[in-house]
């Protein structure tokens, strides 16, 4: 089997939404096209419990907060000046209601800790105060918290005009959002001694059912289901579509609006980190025995079925792993999952990597046929921009979205290839291959489900497997496949350019182990291993303090995961020789192009596993990152024309590139991910520094350095040459080159393009070339293969020194990155030619009948 890059239910936006009906699980031809205009809102509870009381009250208030819209929002010109300010007062109306409703339950829940505490302190006390301090932790201050807000928001509304502000009551609510973590860390503790000091003390257990009847937020007291759990966190998902709906009618230049973004920012970055442990729409199925079975996680994977690939949806319940393929039916008919196999958690093992088989051989689609895919796609995407533009018909639209969703199911089929089992107790059950860490069931061969120490294997009877099968439709929480031809057409694009990063220091670690960070963002669909901080020995509180440059392409997310070095030896994965590091936790930042801070850092902290990581990031813009600056001092070598530099050094290939490419064959060739992990920027500052002013120790510095951040300092250079490598004046030639499909014209063009080249440009590249193509060689043991190299350099040593962005948004995002595939196969030509040599290409000359 083959997990699936996805979008977990905490990543996925609301517009994300996916029609069981609309995909072949057998990856057949005959899929439609999404309906558009579907929209799904994951994980909220939309229709608060509203008791007759409190019904009463909201009514009899007589503060004039209705939840009902207003008739009439004018006419014509005076309807369009007023249209977004009655809106925000009616978002705001109705919310404000709903967190009337929502304080009066926190009231009713606080009323039996007084009494409670009251008795603690005499001779007969009903509960202990540790007790109550356990079982009522924090809910006093989330009250304060809310009755505050709500005190303060009501008279602005109620007193609306163009003149009110309220941002930054949502941005203050938004930042005291950790004392909701710090309540969901405690529900555990408090659940079980409820139960205890229930079960023991019969004064308790009455005040318990009181205190149940009132249909309160959290009902710890009571032995209620555990999806009570997840009630605050729905107020936290409420207040975050308030924010959604609130910058939707709030002009960009009102003060309010970065505040709101802001606010939501948090939010959303906040459910983001908690539902990695919890989710809040987790819904419960009962056993014939009359137990409750739970939905952990669900989400695709790609299985390898009698030497074919299969789509299948796996559904990870609180005592079974359920593999599921959804049924073809009937228009109008009821959708239906037909189980593949399942695996009982009792008898679900994941074998150390030393007593794993060898995998079975998987026929792997090769990297060029699926960057040709990805390329298709691209092209697709901007012709659907083209007809859209000039208002084509729809039959036309849907045409190519119909050839878009194809394609991208093939890439979806061919591209996981990373080696991951799943074993039953009784014979195996199939080797799994996730495409991250991040993926649920390589979470769980990490950190399996929690689930009862008394857990039990079990056969389920046909009957049972058809009821939970049949469960399932209901159940889901992963609704789409992941392609991008399933979302909307104004999702955000992505961001292109570059994220700096800079990983401070993280907390929470029980005891004290060899701990790192790496970081991943998403790249053409699929996340990609971007950066990794240092390893800090035998500490609870790492300090890293590292920042890092990564580059982005089309990208929504920033994934952090933070990991235990392992240093023991007998822990080799047969297959790859490798250690495996332990996972500590992840989590996940949205990249929103509206709320991205660009010229101050900002910090935040995100949550995972009980562990806190805190960071920092800004964002450069596409059109920013994209221009090439000469540098003013030319007695340097950054952003000095290679031409001036060789002259000055009386070098064919500047000195720069032969001492970093020297360092990097001596003791970086087999480093895991070399050139594709990025180094500590601070450490590339001073290499750079060190190169500029010719430092006599330069030698010294080198040997002493990170080998990234060496490898990081050759891609800096290349890419501020004040023009690339591969010069402004042929970039077309090469573009136009690249695509020519008769492979005589095109070896004929390429070969012409680089005689081409000024003398210097050619031998630096050449010099790159062959050792790009060493370092491919170690590719079993450093993952980079030609291609993984072409996608790194390919930008660097062709991106133009000027780039226009003319049309959309979305438009010019498409075309930049065809342009940057474009790139990386030209270099990827190159690196899979046989060896070039300077003399023999200037000797063989050739002469074309036309210009190229």
């Amino acid at each position: 089997v083959f997990p699936i890059k996805h979008q977990s239910l905490s990543q996925l936006p609301p517009y994300f939404n996916y029609g069981a009906e609309d995909y072949d699980a057998e990856g057949n031809e005959d899929t439609k096209v999404p309906p558009e205009g579907s929209e799904t809102m994951p994980y909220i509870d939309e229709s608060p419990t509203m008791s007759p009381q409190l019904s009463a009250r909201s009514q009899d208030s007589g503060d004039g907060i209705s939840p009902t819209p207003t008739d009439g929002l004018g006419t014509g010109g005076e309807r369009d000046a007023g249209k977004g300010l009655e809106m925000r007062k009616l978002v705001l109306s109705g919310f404000l209601a709903s967190e009337e409703i929502y304080i009066n339950q926190l009231e009713a829940l606080l009323l039996p800790m007084k009494p409670l505490k009251a008795t603690a302190t005499t001779s007969q006390p009903v509960l202990t105060i540790q007790q109550i301090e356990t079982i009522f932790y924090k809910i006093q201050d989330i009250y304060e918290i809310h009755k505050e807000f709500y005190d303060s928001l009501c008279p602005k509304v109620q007193q609306w005009d163009s003149k009110v502000t309220l941002g930054h009551l949502f941005q203050k609510l938004a930042s005291q959002l950790g004392v909701y973590k710090a309540f969901l860390d405690n529900y555990k503790v408090a659940r079980e001694t409820a139960e205890k000091c229930s079960q023991s003390n019969n004064q308790f257990q009455k005040i318990s059912e009181v205190s149940g009847a009132v249909d309160s937020t959290f009902l710890i007291l009571a032995p209620l289901p555990t999806a009570l759990l997840y009630k605050p966190i729905d107020r936290v998902t409420r207040s975050t579509l308030v924010l959604h709906d609130l910058l939707k009618h709030t002009p960009a230049d009102h003060p309010d609006y970065p505040l709101l973004q802001d606010a939501l920012r948090i939010s959303q970055n906040f459910l983001s980190s908690i539902n990695e442990d919890i989710d809040p729409r987790r819904t419960a199925v009962t056993t014939p025995k009359g137990e409750t079975r739970q939905l952990v996680k669900d989400g695709f994977l790609v299985e390898l079925s009698e030497g074919s690939r299969k789509l299948r949806h796996v559904f990870l319940f609180t005592d079974v792993v359920l593999c599921a393929k959804l049924k073809k039916t009937a228009v109008g008919k009821h959708q239906q999952y037909d189980c593949k196999w399942y695996v009982p958690l009792a008898d679900l093992v994941f074998p150390a990597p030393e007593e794993s088989e060898p995998c079975p051989q998987v026929h792997t689609i090769p990297d060029h046929e699926l960057e040709d895919m990805k390329m298709k796609i691209s092209t697709i995407k901007s012709e659907v921009q083209k007809e859209k533009a000039g208002k084509g018909q729809s039959r036309a639209i849907e045409r190519l979205k119909k050839k878009m969703f194809e394609n991208e199911f093939w890439l979806l089929l061919n591209s996981p290839t990373i080696p991951f089992r799943i074993h039953n107790r009784n014979g195996k059950v199939g080797a799994c291959q996730p495409c991250s860490a991040w993926e649920p069931l390589a979470a769980a061969a990490h950190h399996p489900p929690c689930a009862p120490t008394d857990l039990q294997a079990f056969v389920l009877s046909s009957v049972e497997l058809q009821v939970l099968t049949g469960s399932c439709f209901k159940l889901r929480t992963v609704h789409n496949i992941p392609v991008t031809s399933n979302k909307d057409d104004d999702e955000s694009p992505g961001l292109y350019g570059f994220l700096h990063v800079i990983v401070h220091s993280a907390k929470g670690f029980k005891q004290s182990a060899n701990l790192y960070c790496t970081l991943e963002v998403d790249s053409f669909g699929y996340f990609v291993s971007k950066a990794k901080t240092r390893v800090f020995r035998d500490t609870t509180e790492p300090q890293w303090n590292e920042e890092f440059e990564i580059e982005l392409e089309g990208s929504q997310s920033l994934r952090i995961l933070c990991y235990e070095k392992c240093y023991d030896k007998t822990k080799l994965n047969k297959d790859n020789n490798e250690i495996v590091d332990k996972i500590m936790g992840k989590g996940q930042v949205q990249l929103d192009p509206q709320a991205m801070p660009t010229k101050n850092w900002h910090m935040d902290v995100i949550e995972m596993n009980g562990i806190k990581v805190e960071f920092s990031m800004k964002f450069t813009s596409r059109d920013m990152s994209l221009k090439r600056t000469p540098s003013k001092k030319q007695t340097g070598v950054f952003g000095v024309k290679i031409s001036v530099v060789t002259k000055r050094e009386r070098s064919k290939v500047p000195y720069i590139v032969r001492q970093c490419i020297e360092e990097v064959e001596k003791r970086g060739i087999e480093e895991v991910g070399i050139y594709r992990i990025s180094g500590v920027a601070t450490d590339i500052q001073a290499l750079k520094a060190a190169f500029d002013a010719n430092n006599k120790d330069i030698l010294v510095m080198l040997s002493d350095m990170d080998i990234n951040a060496i490898a990081g300092t050759l891609k800096l250079y290349f890419r501020e040459l004040p023009e690339p490598l591969l010069t402004d004046r042929l970039y077309p030639a090469f573009m136009e080159g690249i695509a020519l499909s008769d492979p005589a014209a095109k070896e004929n063009c390429m070969m012409h393009l680089l005689r081409s080249l000024p003398d210097p440009n050619l031998i630096t590249f050449l010099f790159l070339l062959e050792h790009l193509k060493r370092v491919a060689e170690k590719e079993p043991i450093n993952k980079m293969s030609l291609h993984n190299l072409a996608t790194v350099f390919g930008p660097t040593l062709l991106r133009p020194s000027e780039v226009e962005s003319k049309g959309h948004l979305t438009l010019a995002s498409d075309i930049w990155s065809h342009d940057v595939m474009a790139q990386v196969q030209v270099l990827l030509y190159y690196l899979q030619h046989p060896p070039i040599s300077f003399a023999e290409l200037k000797r063989n000359t050739l002469y074309f009948s036309t210009d190229v």
